[in-house]
């Protein structure tokens, strides 16, 4: 099969998704690339047979996102889901004053993941153990914050509203974001709106709703899906030979880090590989 690129919209889960696309595609066999939380829109990759097995490796890919994030307001959640647990007027913040507590959460930051999240501690997910009326401690781990700035500032009666623009590593939390900034600025803040607009490779511009794939759906065959979403690079027949039993490709430098999709002379897609010394080693083989 391959890929399909939906726009998922609020109020679904991303296991929602999956469920509704097994129905459309009449297979057992889908995942997805990347969680978005109920509340949140747009970009969700999802893989169809064998593409499925793409999917850990999209995971790796960059994201964007547009969000607006509620300062004077702290949640339980980190985002308008969660309970308003304190307020502080933010209405006299300037935009120089948001400016200048963005610029140290970008670039390559320590974040603490939201206590509400999926991070497992001891073998359970954390916002299970918070439902549960557990006090979560979750350490800080290491995300690249590649782009986060201002689009536009709206302030209200106490709370200010934040347009942002974000580009992250995987396994950024953006509510995350919109806490640190809130705490940076003394005045709490959480996530009310979240949209990715793209995942690695693939865009809104090729995404498309639930409704309109129950209309046609739209698949990116396998080729095509690996071409999009990872460097490329075409094999001689004694490197495809090769490739096509998973063996090591001695002396073949890849271009660029993470996986690169090798296809044969023939153009079509036989496996993804990754730098390793001297040689090309498999990480999965399609053929």
């Amino acid at each position: 099969m391959g890929l399909v690129i939906v726009d998922k919209p609020t109020g679904w889960t991303s296991h929602d998704v999956v469920g509704r696309m097994r129905r459309l595609a009449q297979t057992r066999k889908v995942g997805h690339a990347g969680t978005l939380d109920p509340m949140a829109t747009g970009v969700l990759v999802l893989g169809i047979g064998r593409a499925t097995r793409l999917l850990g490796h999209l995971q790796l890919a960059d994201k964007e996102y547009l969000a607006t994030i509620r300062l004077g307001e702290s949640t339980v959640t980190d985002d308008a889901e969660g309970e308003v647990i304190a307020s502080m007027d933010a209405s006299g913040l300037t935009r120089e004053e948001i400016d200048a507590a963005i610029r140290p959460l970008t670039g390559e930051v320590e974040q603490v993941p939201s206590k509400v999240s999926a991070v497992k501690v001891d073998g359970r997910r954390s916002y299970a153990r918070v439902r549960a009326g557990e006090d979560v401690e979750l350490a800080a781990r290491p995300v690249t914050v590649s782009v986060f700035e201002v689009t536009e500032v709206r302030a209200g009666d106490r709370a200010t509203d934040v347009d942002v623009r974000v580009v992250c590593s995987s396994g950024t939390y953006v509510r995350a974001l919109a806490r640190d900034l809130g705490a940076s600025l003394g005045v709490g803040g959480h996530l009310m709106m979240l949209r990715r607009t793209r995942v690695g490779g693939f865009g809104l511009d090729q995404a498309r709703t639930l409704d309109q794939l129950e209309e046609r759906l739209d698949i990116i065959g396998l080729d095509d899906a690996a071409r999009a979403a990872f460097e490329a690079r075409r094999l001689d027949e004694d490197q495809a030979r090769l490739a096509r039993h998973g063996r090591a490709l001695e002396g073949l430098v890849l271009a660029g880090e993470g996986p690169t999709a090798l296809f044969g002379p023939d153009g079509n897609f036989l496996a993804l590989y990754e730098q390793r010394g001297a040689s090309a080693r498999a990480l999965a083989v399609f053929v």
